[in-house]
């Protein structure tokens, strides 16, 4: 066998397993791409991007080494209770997030940081959010699902649902734990026909109204002291003038002119 016979013997399979390797790392994501905790398979359906499922792993946060190639991630049944903001900013062919039955208890205006484009549905549900952003949900597209949440009905979930003309469905399963009107808690959030807005306006508006009546009673009291005050110590003065024994006149001195006439 000829020098070129042994090598060309060797070479041909050590490139055929090569290409199997490059095969496999394009078509399959490796361990390490994988969160801890998460199984990631490769969808098989357009754009054949990965469906990462992190469901009942224990997580108290969501990992941070998400593939960027992931459309499908469901971080449901956990420990998690915070959602940075712009957490998922890599994420740009996820297409479901399902973060329910954790422990969120408020979303910032950040928290779906570009997700605008490609997000389709995104699971809140059964958490413990009781305030969000009124920014929070401004620039989703996805059909936005919230029930099962002990929310305060204020001014920013106001501006938040209402920002969401396109998911009309998401404020009608939004129920009142708590309200900024007392007599609607309890009730659907589409009850409150008030503008829980101005209403927070007018309640500071009246609040600054009893500060300055307040302030200016107590300048009213200093200034109705002060002039009685002066008063006590002008009577006193006087009344100390009069207890003078008077100056006795002299025999040469002319009397006075009242006294004459």
């Amino acid at each position: 066998m000829t020098p070129l016979d042994l090598w060309l013997s060797r070479s041909i399979p050590m490139c055929l397993l090569l290409q199997s390797l490059v095969l496999m790392v394009l078509c399959f994501p490796s361990a390490s791409t994988c969160p801890k905790g998460c199984t990631c398979q490769r969808s098989e359906s357009p754009p054949h991007g990965l469906n990462v499922t992190c469901s009942l792993s224990r997580l108290k946060e969501i990992p941070p080494d998400v593939p960027p190639e992931t459309q499908l991630l469901q971080l449901d049944r956990n420990h998690i209770s915070l959602v940075p903001d712009r957490i998922f900013h890599g994420l740009r062919m996820l297409r479901r997030l399902n973060l329910s039955h954790n422990a969120v208890e408020t979303l910032g205006e950040g928290a779906f940081v570009g997700l605008e484009g490609s997000l389709e549905v995104l699971d809140l549900s059964h958490n413990r959010i009781t305030s969000v952003h009124k920014e929070a949900f401004a620039r989703l597209k996805a059909r936005v699902v919230v029930d099962n949440n002990p929310w305060h009905c204020d001014c920013a979930l106001q501006q938040a649902l209402g920002g969401m003309a396109h998911n009309h469905e998401a404020a009608t399963h939004v129920l009142c734990r708590s309200s900024e009107l007392r007599d609607q808690e309890g009730q659907p959030f589409l009850a409150v026909d008030a503008d829980l807005c101005n209403l927070a306006k007018r309640t500071t508006d009246y609040a600054m109204l009893v500060t300055m009546f307040g302030w200016f009673a107590m300048v009213i009291s200093y200034v109705v002291y002060y002039v009685r005050q002066n008063q006590e110590d002008a009577r006193r003065h006087l009344e100390y003038l009069k207890s003078l024994p008077s100056k006795p006149k002299k025999p040469d001195e002319p009397e006075d002119i009242s006294t004459v006439v």
